[in-house]
């Protein structure tokens, strides 16, 4: 699939005491080979766009297609682990698993065999510049940008179309944070995904694609 479309999509959480309208009406495009970024200030509405991006819930109107397929028709898990791939700002990386063991995961839960797995997960972590000598290393062993690596090379080995990050330079300095941003935007190309970043980071935008600004759940 190599377009993921929201149609007039809206969201409303709902409490005994108010409706909170997170999306009202937002419609956008999104395309293999781009690096997007998605900006605004916090409850504006950016995770959850993310969230319907990912699957994680469906609109309250509206209507997210992957390709020409309706988002809310296919099994929630079977999206996620076919279509997109999310990268948190937490990371969630398993800290007893080596780096290696974390990246082949998602491919052992697909079931792919052993050996393709581990070596996929080692050109993947080649591709972002994490090489052969520290596969054995456990997450505690490696700094902030390293484990950033690790995590984007994981979801690039779970080869889905859609690589979502949330805030990938919040915990960064900012020289990694600079390295991070234009590994993302080089791996949209070299890869053919499509790349979409939640940022409060200027400099994250300035090397995105296309800037999607979220105001009160609007695009504006």
């Amino acid at each position: 699939m190599d377009t993921l479309t929201l149609k007039d999509v809206t969201y409303e959480y709902r409490s005994k005491y108010q409706t909170v309208h997170a999306l009202a009406g937002v419609s956008c495009l999104f395309q293999r080979g781009r690096f997007y970024a998605v900006v605004g200030t916090s409850g504006s509405g950016k995770t959850t766009l993310l969230s319907m991006i990912a699957g994680l819930d469906n609109p309250t109107s509206g209507e997210v297609l992957i390709g020409d397929t309706r988002v809310a028709g296919i099994d929630r898990d079977r999206f996620r682990l076919e279509h997109v791939s999310v990268i948190y700002q937490s990371l969630n990386l398993f800290p007893l698993m080596t780096v290696l063991e974390n990246v082949v995961f998602p491919l052992d839960y697909k079931k792919i065999p052993r050996d393709e797995a581990r070596r996929t997960a080692a050109e993947k972590l080649l591709s972002v510049g994490i090489g052969d000598d520290m596969h054995w290393r456990l997450p505690s062993m490696l700094s902030g940008g390293q484990k950033q690596r690790v995590a984007i090379a994981r979801a690039l080995a779970n080869q889905t179309e859609f690589i979502l990050a949330d805030e990938p330079t919040g915990n960064l300095d900012s020289e990694n944070s600079r390295n991070i941003v234009l590994l993302l935007k080089e791996l949209a190309r070299t890869e053919n995904v499509c790349v979409i970043a939640v940022t409060h980071d200027p400099d994250v935008a300035s090397q995105a694609d296309e800037v999607l600004r979220i105001s009160d759940g609007l695009l504006v």
